[in-house]
């Protein structure tokens, strides 16, 4: 009867790889070729972590069970870790979670981001109506229309409680970053577990722990390669362990006991707690690590789709692990005095070496999921104002979103380290372990409820079923790991609380700084009053100034108009903003419009960058900016003209640029090289030496040259003509990028927290991290900083 119920199990998973594979040969050849290779590529970069699970799951559940040592106690722990294996990682995450994604990214502040899109939650300092407008604010398919109900009024009129729901959002966010210490340590160390069992007299801890610090510094040594190389090398080898372990799993059931199928059955969870009582609802914390990595497979979504995830873990991870797992409770329930290295005891000796082999490269690659998805979780709260400025890596050009922070990867490898050098045990390690990774979960299942009620626009008690039924399954869960927190769970708290620290007090000191611009900007009345001339010099040339506000001119402005004696003829008041999508299309990144009366000639451009863009170093930055202004004057000129009057003001108007496309300008570019121009650069001979000396140094790289001109057309307005002459000569003479030195300090009426959390831990953070304009990608040869004392 157990041989027929284990076929028919079988028959099952043979019909659904069958399905699938029917799937992938009809259809669309080449979507279902792309969709098999970034299935396969998924092994290498998502479940790495989940597939080598097996290696200690067993041994942290039954480590406080000594007095259970019996097959019902196997079975009860095996249909645990059954049916938690089905109802989080399959029903939660690939049948619901993956559909919440936000235009193709998935994490938490995926999350985050279409709430703050659909019920206006963002605490997002700078945002404008405009925003609503990007084609990727919207989901295709999604209805538009505001929903009004007591609840959404309730959450958007109480800022305290939005306060809450970011940092309950920056809580998990610093338990995935914890994830991303934890996995690779009790990943390499419970794969080199197998050299103090079967070695030749079996090695001693401490090699084993000297072993796994030299595998976790060559781990991280190889993430500058990028997810894309990463993931095609890795790939092949979570396939070949995934396999490998079925095969044993399905040998172990046959071999020792075939009546380990009972074991499905939920009645063996009922009869286990009758058995074990508070015991076994402690072991919960040791059956949770049969799901960690679950998460993984949300956040990294933006590297892969779905529908490939989907298919990976259909197809291969979900049917593999659960005949690992049957074919180690089977071997158990016959050899439990085994327990403590329950996975490598129960595989053949003929294959010990091998599998030893491959479990240790399926242990590396276990912790790439979590590295990459804490790169993206760095980015994500990067782009969102939470977290100080570090680099970021754009590893593939064809792929979008992976990337590769430098700093981050160091931070982790040595905190890695420690914990691998300062614990030594993989049960203390699991406990921690089991901790952060359930509390992530847990976060995802209540923003997940607050996504379907705000963003799917479902029923509330649909939302509230959801979340009490996957939210109790977690909760038992997480209780269970609460009671090891002396043993080993405090290192997750702990990590997350300094860097939830860290983000809260750069948030908060980026906000206040923020504020401030806001509440002491310059009057429009002032600026008119100078005349067009500023009251200074106008001198040829663009000065670019690089500012936080969308609206308005900032105080720093005033700054220069009073202490310096000239001032560029065009002024283009620059904001570089983020905004609550994943990425802005390149045709919709540029917003252009006018300050102040136009012979003022003075501008605004607005950049906007999605939480998953990547800001590159754009040579063409500057001739994009000269072609959009050209093109903004072309087009108000022509809804002038509609109104009868060139000199009506549309003063605040901003205008969506397209950047790609040159027409409708009234310019032609040509490069340098070209002939001539019809206006002469006023650069020094010395200016442009410097400039060449600094191309060389910059690694011989100099950036395209090219020179504009009005085109020859009759129909060209003069007034216009004259604007775009002006634009040209000043583009010709140079552009400067000015940028403010702030320095931030806290009032004198200051709080002890407020005067601690500016002067000293803001103050700290802002001296250690990258500058704002090695963030902004401005050359140093046309640098000028001003430095300015904010008192927030």
């Amino acid at each position: 009867n157990c041989i027929g119920r284990l076929c028919c199990f079988l028959v099952v998973i043979v019909r659904s790889l069958a399905v699938l594979m029917v799937v992938v040969l009809q259809g669309q050849w080449k979507y279902h070729k792309a969709l098999s290779l970034l299935a396969f590529q998924s092994f290498g970069v998502v479940y790495g972590d989940l597939s080598t699970s097996p290696l200690y799951v067993f041994k942290s559940a039954l480590s406080g069970l000594d007095k259970y040592s019996d097959e019902a106690t196997v079975f009860g722990l095996l249909s645990l870790i059954f049916w938690t294996l089905t109802l989080i990682p399959l029903l939660k995450y690939v049948i619901i979670v993956l559909g919440a994604d936000d235009n193709g990214e998935g994490g938490t502040f995926a999350l985050y981001s279409l709430l703050c899109r659909h019920a206006k939650m963002s605490l997002l300092p700078n945002q404008q109506a405009a925003d609503e407008e990007l084609s990727t604010y919207y989901q295709p398919g999604v209805d538009r229309t505001a929903m009004s109900s007591p609840f959404k009024r309730f959450l958007e009129k109480h800022k305290k409680l939005r306060t809450c729901l970011l940092l309950f959002v920056l809580f998990g966010a610093c338990m995935v970053i914890g994830d991303g210490v934890l996995t690779p340590t009790i990943s390499v160390l419970a794969a080199l577990s197998g050299l103090q069992d079967r070695g030749t007299g079996g090695l001693g801890n401490g090699w084993v722990v000297l072993i796994a610090c030299v595998v976790l510094v060559g781990l991280f040594a190889l993430q500058h390669r990028g997810t894309h190389r990463v993931a095609f090398v890795f790939a092949p080898i979570v396939v070949l362990w995934l396999l490998s372990i079925g095969v044993i799993g399905l040998y172990n059931i046959i071999h020792w006991n075939p009546r380990v199928c009972l074991a499905l059955s939920p009645h063996y969870i009922v009869k286990f707690f009758k058995i074990t009582g508070r015991d076994g609802w402690i072991s919960l914390g040791g059956v949770l690590l049969a799901v960690t990595g679950t998460e993984a497979m949300f956040a990294d979504l933006g590297h892969f789709t779905a529908a490939s995830i989907r298919l990976a873990f259909v197809g291969v991870i979900y049917p593999c692990l659960v005949l690992q797992y049957m074919g180690q409770a089977a071997f158990l329930s016959k050899n439990m005095s085994d327990v403590h290295d329950s996975f490598y005891l129960s595989i053949p000796r003929t294959v010990f070496w091998p599998m030893f082999v491959l479990a240790s490269l399926a242990a590396i690659v276990g912790s790439q999921s979590i590295i990459s998805a804490t790169f993206s979780i760095v980015k994500q709260c990067l782009s969102l104002g939470c977290f100080p400025r570090v680099k970021v890596v754009h590893t593939s050009r064809w792929i979008y979103g992976q990337i590769y922070i430098p700093e981050i990867n160091w931070i982790l490898m040595v905190l890695c380290l420690a914990v691998t050098v300062g614990f030594r045990d993989i049960n203390i390690i699991g406990n921690a372990y089991g901790l952060a990774c359930i509390t992530v979960m847990f976060v995802t299942t209540w923003l997940m409820a607050l996504v379907i009620i705000f963003v799917w626009k479902k029923n509330i008690l649909l939302a509230l079923s959801f979340l009490v039924f996957f939210g109790s399954i977690e909760g038992a869960y997480l209780s269970a790991s609460f009671i090891k927190v002396p043993q080993g769970g405090w290192t997750p708290i702990a990590l997350a609380f300094v860097f939830m620290f860290i983000m809260y007090v750069w948030h908060y000191g980026t906000r206040r700084k923020y504020l401030f611009d806001l509440q002491n900007k310059v009057s429009m009345k002032w600026i008119l009053t100078l005349g067009p001339s500023l009251g200074i010099v106008r001198v040829p040339g663009i000065g670019l100034i690089y500012t936080e506000l969308v609206t308005g001119v900032p105080a720093i402005f005033s700054h220069f108009v009073t202490n310096l004696p000239a001032f560029h003829q065009i002024l283009v008041f620059v904001c570089v903003k983020s905004v609550p999508v994943p990425y802005v299309p390149v045709d919709e990144r540029y917003l252009i419009g006018r300050i102040g009366p136009r012979q003022y000639r003075m501008y605004r451009c607005i950049v906007r960058y999605g939480y998953k863009d990547v800001q590159k170093d754009d040579e063409n930055f500057e001739n994009h900016l000269v072609m959009s202004i050209a093109k903004f004057i072309q087009m108000e000129a022509e809804e002038a003209a509609s109104s009868g009057s060139y000199e009506s003001s549309n003063e605040g108007r901003m205008a969506v640029i397209h950047t790609t496309d040159a027409t409708g300008t009234g310019l032609i570019m040509r490069d340098s090289n070209e002939g001539t121009s019809l206006t002469r650069s006023s650069k020094s001979e010395t200016l442009q030496s410097l400039q060449s000396i600094y191309e060389q140094e910059s690694g011989g790289l100099s950036r395209r040259r090219v020179r504009f001109q009005v085109a020859e057309e009759e129909q060209i307005n003069p007034q216009v003509r004259d604007e775009l002459s002006d634009l040209l000569e000043a583009k010709e003479a140079g552009v400067a990028y000015i940028i403010g030195h702030s320095y931030v300090k806290a009032r004198k009426n200051s709080n002890f927290l407020k005067s601690f959390a500016i002067d000293y831990a803001y103050s700290f953070l802002r001296k250690n991290c990258r500058g704002p304009s090695v963030t902004l990608h401005i050359p140093h040869i046309s640098l000028i900083e001003v430095g300015m004392i904010y008192y927030v």
